[in-house]
């Protein structure tokens, strides 16, 4: 047997899930910055939807970072000595923030370089994520894993409360510079409390086992957790990848969709997120996930209704927007990611987590930026309704390959 660090197993499951949760908002303020905030500050100035549908390729990095992960896991856990996982994030957390402080004095015109920026701070993010993921997993015991999706489930939440909600308020009233500076401070300070936590007491440790991309894909658990993954993405995400210039050209301004992201993210995601995981309990993984896809669909068709129609209540289309982008999509990726972390081997969740976000990375953005060139050329109605088919088409296909969701199970690392 190789020798352990014992002390992950005392730190308290609570600590972990502050500590680990700072680094989850943090990467989700930027997330929220670029995919849902940025976005509606560029259709706010009149930038056509194909051009906005380029910020997708932000998505880079997390679609791809499997090819690296295996080297990240390889120097958080070396073969002997402390786990590195501290190091890691702080060095990524203040390279982010510089990231971000550097397209606030570059401001928004011309895009490209903003968009070359955010893709290599996405480079960096993607990379703390993997040390993130790892930790969380190998720290936690099963019966504790709940914490460490609640951290990643909610921390995306409240991050992206932040960073496309609060952002698009600090945009709307003091303008692009000072407010992407107040989130390259809020970045830095969320990443504090892991820097200076639980993380700094590893020991020394021998691990005999190297972190492999063919070991990982040796398993049926990660095989079929791939499909799984790619297949609900693309139900979930790629109907919403215009919500937001969707509500800027129904007549909202950047304020108002803020204030709806933030209140979205910060109450109906938690409320969400809180609803999967009770729901999983009772009724399984399976339900939860076809549910929720059906529920989008029938968001997805009231969208294109409202566009189609042009005359639906203001105070409708917000209800309908903060159910859809927050409520369903937290009842569901709740139970995706718990799963996630069932199927990990804890001697390289870094690698094998990995591997489940970047299939969806790259499914969303493959999704963003056909969104854009769809919903340009055919507009609203024919965009809504085209995802809403391949939503409704996802719903048996994630029944039936849930159905051997005990299947998967069998596939997983067991380590006494």
């Amino acid at each position: 047997m190789p020798a352990r660090d014992a002390s992950p197993a005392r730190v308290s499951p609570a600590v972990v899930f502050v500590t680990v949760g700072g680094l989850y908002v943090a990467q989700s303020v930027i997330g929220g910055l670029t995919m849902l905030g940025l976005p509606a500050v560029l259709r706010n100035q009149g930038l056509p939807l194909d051009q906005i549908g380029l910020v997708y390729l932000t998505v880079l990095p997390w679609a791809l970072k499997f090819l690296w992960s295996p080297y990240v896991e390889r120097f958080r856990l070396p073969r002997v000595g402390r786990n590195r996982s501290r190091v890691i994030a702080a060095v990524g957390g203040s390279l982010c923030a510089a990231g971000l402080v550097a397209i606030g004095i570059t401001g928004l015109s011309p895009l490209m370089p903003v968009l070359v920026a955010l893709i290599l701070v996405a480079l960096v993010t993607s990379t703390v994520d993997i040390a993130c993921d790892g930790y969380a997993v190998e720290t936690l015991s099963k019966e504790h894993h709940g914490w460490g999706n609640t951290a990643q489930v909610g921390g995306s939440y409240l991050g992206s409360a932040v960073g496309a909600g609060l952002f698009l308020v600090l945009v709307d009233r003091y303008g692009w510079s000072p407010a992407v500076f107040s989130m390259a401070a809020v970045v830095f300070l969320l990443g504090l409390p892991f820097a200076f936590g639980p993380a700094t007491r590893g020991a020394v440790e021998t691990r005999p086992h190297t972190p492999s991309l063919v070991t990982a894909l040796k398993r049926p658990a990660v095989r079929k957790g791939l499909v799984v993954a790619a297949i609900y993405v693309a139900a979930q995400k790629w109907g919403l990848s215009m919500l937001g210039p969707f509500l800027i050209d129904y007549g909202l301004d950047l304020a108002t969709v803020g204030v709806l992201n933030g209140f979205g993210s910060m109450v109906v995601g938690l409320a969400g997120a809180l609803t999967g995981g009770a729901a999983v309990r009772l009724f399984g993984a399976n339900l939860v996930l076809t549910l929720a896809i059906l529920l989008q669909t029938a968001m997805l068709l009231a969208f294109g209704f409202f566009d189609f129609g042009g005359s639906a209540p203001r105070a409708m289309v917000i209800g309908v927007a903060i159910l859809s982008s927050s409520g369903v999509m937290a009842l569901g990726f709740v139970a995706l990611y718990s799963q996630f972390m069932g199927w990990s081997d804890p001697r390289q969740a870094g690698v094998d987590f990995t591997l489940f976000q970047c299939a969806d990375s790259l499914v969303s953005m493959v999704g963003g930026v056909g969104a854009g060139w769809i919903a340009e050329r055919f507009g609203y109605t024919a965009y809504f309704g085209i995802a809403a088919a391949i939503c409704f088409a996802a719903a048996p296909a994630i029944y039936l390959l849930m159905r051997g969701r005990a299947g998967l199970a069998t596939g997983a690392v067991s380590h006494g």
